[in-house]
């Protein structure tokens, strides 16, 4: 592994650490530090929000990545696992009385097992059969969440705010350092998760699941705990979802997010966790940026009227999928990768 000119790692664990300079570490103290204090230096409530909507969709999009981008297991499932999550979290805290901070991890982990149930055929069935089958199981979790009683059914579920103590976060402001630090938490996690013996089983299953049999990695385990993990991130993400929005509703989680989420992996990068950060803040600005100019573009162009202008969102997520799986099949976070290493060999060209 390169490192900048005059850089050198003296141990293996400096040199397996992820963070290796003080230049690194200052940047991402600094990051972090800018991260906290935005509600702090008078921000206003829509880029707090935009924040919020950013970081639980980063969530919910690791997982993802866990499972289609280093295990290879296409899924079309996300915002169901999702809405698993959250209206577990929402049953848990309004029905049962339970606290929320057992209700979050509880809610991720329902949604895991179902996952599990959803993984199961992935060891028969994979690739295209593989999507239609999560995509089958997305129909099924909306259908049941839809017409049970205790989901609240088609009028939705009330999900109380967290609370620590007395104090409630009642505000997106408030749930901005929950959602945030959530967020980073479980950043931290999957970037460890992937460098471990199960991110190298994952990947080994990824690039050839017959060599990765004879080489001895069970693939019927490995499969379902990637399944588990990408399920609890999105059990996880639908609950601070939920519960910032305060109610639960089927319409929350359409299947044409899953789609985006697909479409943020592969512009951010399959097999890459800085990867699900590019293509979620991509695409997401990409989408405000169209919401904002559409209104422009049908006044400059009457003769187009309402419909191209309203669906110009579609328009340009199809156009920027297709460039990049043109053009750039590895996303962002290979450009990336690129020029960080023209920046560790400066100033030796070649």
């Amino acid at each position: 592994m390169y490192r900048p000119c005059g850089v050198f790692d003296k141990t293996y664990l400096k040199d397996i650490t992820i963070i290796r300079t003080w230049q690194h570490w200052a940047w991402v103290i600094g990051a972090l530090l800018l991260l906290y204090l935005l509600p702090v230096l008078g921000f206003g409530y829509y880029l707090i929000s935009l924040i919020n909507s950013l970081s639980i969709t980063i969530i919910a999009v690791m997982g993802l990545q866990i499972v289609t981008g280093y295990c290879g297991q296409i899924s079309f499932g996300q915002p169901a696992f999702m809405a698993v999550g959250g209206f577990t979290s929402a049953i848990l805290m309004s029905q049962y009385g339970l606290s929320f901070w057992l209700a979050l991890p509880l809610s991720g982990v329902v949604a895991g097992l179902v996952g599990i149930i959803g993984g199961a055929p992935s060891l028969r069935i994979k690739g295209f059969y593989l999507a239609m089958a999560t995509l089958a199981m997305h129909f099924l979790i909306m259908w049941l969440i839809l017409h049970m009683k205790i989901t609240g059914g088609a009028e939705g579920i009330v999900a109380p705010f967290p609370k620590i103590g007395d104090f409630e976060l009642d505000s997106h402001e408030r749930m901005y350092y929950l959602i945030i630090t959530v967020m980073i938490i479980m950043t931290y996690a999957a970037r460890n998760l992937v460098r471990s013996k199960i991110g190298r089983a994952f990947v080994a299953i990824r690039d050839n699941d017959l060599a990765a049999e004879m080489m001895g990695v069970n693939l019927y385990y490995y499969k379902l705990l990637a399944f588990f993990i990408s399920c609890f991130y999105a059990g996880v993400a639908g609950a601070l979802f939920v519960h910032l929005l305060t109610v639960g509703h089927p319409e929350q989680f359409p299947m044409f997010d899953a789609i985006w989420y697909i479409g943020m992996i592969i512009v951010g990068g399959m097999g890459s966790i800085p990867g699900v950060f590019f293509g979620v803040i991509f695409l997401r600005m990409l989408d405000e940026l169209v919401l904002f100019g559409s209104p422009i573009l049908a006044e400059l162009f009457p003769w187009l009227g309402d419909a191209p202008a309203s669906s110009m969102g579609l328009i340009a997520f199809g156009c920027i999928l297709m460039a990049f799986l043109i053009f750039e099949p590895r996303g962002l976070a290979h450009r990336w990768e690129i020029i960080k290493a023209s920046y560790r060999v400066y100033p030796f060209a070649y």
